[in-house]
């Protein structure tokens, strides 16, 4: 007896050591972890949702005896990742109307409205993403077609960029346009006399004001339709740049019901509604939501000549284009965005509109800081104004695949010279040792990889140009991983708890098919996402 006992000991023993005590063991991976020190691992284990070890395959697997184990079969595993700059709410809302991106005329456009009017009969036709760049004739179009197959139906379809759109007349009737009125911070178009129904930045605002809102179930299916296809390019975050508050309480409901998983940073527009609520509030912080930015507009876009530039366009004399509010209320709201301690984030494309800003954001940050106040595209630049960036420690928020989109096009928007100094990543990430990537979606493709692949090769999905867009400016593919992922959770305030696969952080990773690290450059289009896990759980499998 006394011999059994001992032996019954040891039994005991063994069998509490093999009690699971981890969630999830990911093993025989290439783990890119982006840490400080860049380290590649095997392994790395989860629980409770977080990142507890990392390290090799043999260690973990002794140290660690896991619910669920999944073999990556030496897949290259990534942060999750992570888009600085989106609309992705409004691209929830864009899958349900008129899909009009790659359209290569006005009368393909007009095909695309007269199919989707035939299966969705009631209330406005709304579409998105015409860009008459890619024409034969790059003209904006005229709404003489869409009069004659639409009289008494209102239509809104808006430019690729969401600062230009082109209306009905049932529409300008609804918001009372008449030819000839202007708008400060907008165009109106009149030729002849007579509108074209073409409406350039605020403008566009006066005819969606009298558009009706969506209601619940639109606005719902608007997130978990983004946030699916989001899931399938494995983005974790993303940032949602200008929503008005009340779209809050419906994402807390969503995510509080576990039907929205994605994490989200949202930017609340300039609005004065949007100041008192989150003023009043403080700063909104769990794990899936922070709101602690505003998302404030200086210029229009250059595809559509909205942006203000300081010398002519070179393709439109007399034009420089415009800011869409004075510079009297970017001074006002940068006081009252730093007085509360908020984060304020510009969208800025134009030389001119870039120097106005960076000279307001200089003089409430006086030098060197953390408050992170970021530029939103900071795309053409004035030469001597990029040293403003690291001397305030202001963050340029790129969106790489917008140089190998506009190129073909932006050097008649601005001549040979400026185009130098536009889409400037790399010169832009040496001011502050760190940049965030994002795309601007539905502007751009949602898909990571394009951004990924933009960024270090500079040129389009079709290979152009050979040699390159620029490649001074290019990043390298260290360079451009960590701004998908970790710099881009640093611009959120997020670096301790996201962008790198470290102990403590979420347990938010993506499985590619391919390593975008050491692939072919011209294969990076073509690398898809496996499995895509937010907080230790799957939330897509290709599989």
């Amino acid at each position: 007896m006394k011999k059994i006992l001992p032996f019954l000991l040891l039994v005991v023993a063994a069998c509490k050591q093999k009690q699971p005590n981890a969630d999830l063991l990911v093993k025989n991976a290439r783990v890119y972890t982006a840490n400080s020190n860049f380290a590649i691992a095997t392994a790395f284990v989860v629980n409770g949702g977080k990142i507890i070890a990392v390290g090799t395959t043999e260690e973990l697997e002794k140290r660690y005896d896991a619910r669920q184990v999944l073999d990556a079969g030496k897949k290259a595993v990534y942060p999750g990742f992570i888009d600085a700059h989106t609309h992705f709410y409004d691209y929830g809302l864009s899958l349900q109307q008129v899909n009009l991106a790659g359209t290569a005329s006005w009368t393909q456009i007009i095909d695309s409205v007269l199919t989707f009017s035939k299966l969705n009969p009631d209330g406005w036709l709304v579409g998105h993403g015409w860009d008459q760049n890619h024409w034969p004739v790059k003209q904006f179009p005229n709404k003489a077609k869409l009069d004659s197959l639409f009289p008494d139906r209102p239509v809104l379809l808006s430019r690729i960029d969401g600062h230009a759109a082109i209306v009905n007349q049932a529409a300008l009737n609804i918001a009372a346009i008449k030819p000839g009125q202007t708008i400060a911070g907008g165009q109106i178009e009149t030729v002849n006399g007579k509108l074209t129904g073409v409406l350039l930045d605020n403008a566009v605002g006066l005819v969606e004001h009298k558009m009706p809102g969506p209601n619940e179930e639109q606005i719902q299916n608007a997130f978990i339709n983004a946030q699916n296809n989001c899931f399938a390019v494995g983005l974790t975050t993303v940032d949602d740049c200008g929503l008005d508050y009340h779209l809050l309480a419906n994402i807390s409901q969503l995510q509080n019901e576990r039907k929205l998983k994605m994490r989200l940073y949202v930017m609340l527009s300039d609005k004065p509604e949007n100041y008192n609520y989150l003023f009043k509030r403080g700063i909104i912080k769990t794990s899936h939501l922070n709101v602690r930015a505003f998302k404030v507009y200086a210029d229009g876009a250059l595809g559509s000549r909205g942006a203000c530039l300081l010398q002519n366009y070179t393709d439109q004399k007399n034009w420089k284009g415009f800011l869409l509010n004075t510079p009297d209320h970017f001074k006002e709201v940068a006081a009252k965005i730093a007085g509360k301690g908020f984060q304020m984030c510009t969208h800025a494309i134009g030389d001119s509109a870039n120097r106005m800003m960076l000279k307001i954001y200089a003089g409430i940050l006086k030098g060197k800081n953390d408050k992170r106040w970021r530029i939103e595209h900071a795309q053409v630049l004035a030469p001597e104004d990029i040293q403003l960036f690291g001397q305030n420690n202001i963050i340029p928020s790129v969106q790489p695949s917008h140089a190998t989109s506009d190129m073909e096009w932006a050097i008649r928007r601005l001549g040979p010279k400026r185009i130098k100094s536009a889409y400037a990543y790399k010169q832009l990430l040496d001011q502050n040792g760190w940049i965030p990537l994002g795309t601007d979606f539905p502007v751009e493709d949602i898909n990571p990889m394009y951004t990924f692949y933009a960024a270090v090769t500079r040129k389009n999905l079709a290979g152009w140009p050979l040699t390159g867009f620029q490649t001074d400016n290019a990043l390298s593919r260290k360079e451009a991983l960590l701004g998908m992922t970790l710099w881009a959770a640093k611009a959120n305030f997020e670096e301790q708890e996201k962008g790198s696969i470290e102990p403590g952080k979420y347990a938010d990773f993506v499985i590619l098919d391919q390593d975008i690290m050491t692939v072919n450059a011209a294969d990076l289009p073509k690398v898809r996402v496996m499995k895509t896990y937010v907080n230790g759980e799957k939330v897509y499998d290709r599989n």
